[in-house]
């Protein structure tokens, strides 16, 4: 995976330009910080790596960095490592975007290690939320990145209305 450290990022995009600051966001996971409305990093990563449902390439460079911190801890870490790597799949996929070659290697092979880490994390208690981006992520993971979206848009209003749907 590319170092946090290499001059690389600099060459990569994100929505404000050049991904230089990323790896400096990156190290913040390290301390396993949780979404709660502007909170950083995260606010900060979603901003920039997958803003308004685009995807950069420093997004695809960014993910095996987030799968690699939740895979050291996974009972530690909350929803957003999960939601995170399965969205900027879900956006890729949407927008039929490549991965460029230098990094699609890890991109790809993060992604297969998220549904092995949504089985670590079985033993613990999950509310509605973490539920919905663990089974995205698992979603994801095994190359369903529409049925990933949907489960994101899950909510029990939504649930009921498709089961009325599709039992007539």
């Amino acid at each position: 995976m590319l170092s946090l450290d290499s001059p690389v990022w600099a060459t990569l995009h994100h929505a404000y330009g050049s991904a230089s600051d990323v790896p400096d966001l990156l190290r913040q996971l390290e301390s396993f910080p949780s979404w709660q409305g502007t909170a950083e990093p995260w606010f900060s990563i979603w901003s920039a790596l997958a803003h308004q449902g685009d995807v950069y390439t420093a997004s695809f460079a960014a993910v095996p960095h987030v799968v690699r911190v939740l895979a050291s801890d996974p009972p530690a870490a909350s929803f957003d490592y999960f939601r995170f790597p399965a969205w900027i799949e879900i956006c890729r996929q949407r927008h039929a975007m490549a991965v460029p070659d230098d990094l699609a290697g890890d991109y790809f092979d993060a992604l297969k290690t998220l549904g092995n880490i949504v089985c670590a994390v079985t033993d613990r208690t999950w509310n509605r939320e973490f539920l919905v981006c663990a089974l995205a992520a698992l979603a994801v993971s095994k190359g369903f990145a529409l049925i990933g979206e949907a489960i994101q848009e899950l909510d029990d209003s939504t649930a009921e209305s498709f089961l009325k749907g599709i039992r007539g």
